[in-house]
């Protein structure tokens, strides 16, 4: 099976995702949301193809890294290669995390009539589900960029049938007024 990917497969990521990471950067993206930081990843024609037997010897060679994380464009987009690539990762021992511009309510939507979204899902351990919405930006948020979108446990998510959010994650509206904001600088 091919895959089309915006970059080679990225190794020691520690901002994709808990722990140190390797990224599967996919092509193509419906969502174009204003303000994204990969929009070279938007067109569904970019980027180029590799056989997803490659991209496993890649997976399989991985020695720091504890889990794979998909990101791009819209891993969605290229379903059955990430669900199978993803369901490689679990046989390797790896954590699996995912991007999208999708929220999980619409992906379950979608998996009513299309099978292999449902397989998807189940072989994802965190889902990053959202679209990126400039106005909601914030640097406040781990391994997201607005905050608007949601670090979900998926298994937990789809047993309950409604999203769990794994907690350390959620956004907390900081409640103490800027004016008595400590500063501290760290060394």
């Amino acid at each position: 099976m091919e895959i089309r990917l915006a970059a080679p497969l990225q190794r020691d990521s520690i901002v994709d995702g808990e722990g140190i990471r390797a990224v599967i950067w996919t092509q193509g993206c419906i969502h174009n949301c204003f303000g994204c930081h990969n929009p070279e990843t938007h067109d569904v024609n970019g980027g180029f193809v590799v056989d997803t037997k490659e991209l496993k010897k890649e997976i399989k060679s991985l020695n720091e890294e504890t889990g794979v994380t998909f990101s791009g464009g819209d891993p969605f987009c290229q379903i059955d290669a990430c669900l199978e690539l993803a369901k490689f990762c679990h046989e390797c021992g790896l954590n699996v995390w995912c991007y999208t511009g999708y929220t999980f309510e619409k992906l379950m939507i979608l998996a009513e009539t299309q099978k292999n979204i449902l397989e998807f899902l189940n072989e994802i351990d965190v889902l990053i589900d959202g679209p990126f919405i400039l106005s909601k930006k914030s640097f406040d948020v781990m391994f997201r960029g607005s905050k608007n979108q949601r670090v979900i446990d998926v298994k937990k998510s789809l047993k309950k049938k409604s999203v769990v959010e794994i907690k350390k994650y959620q956004y907390k509206e900081n409640k103490t007024p800027d004016k008595e904001k400590k500063e501290e600088i760290y060394i």
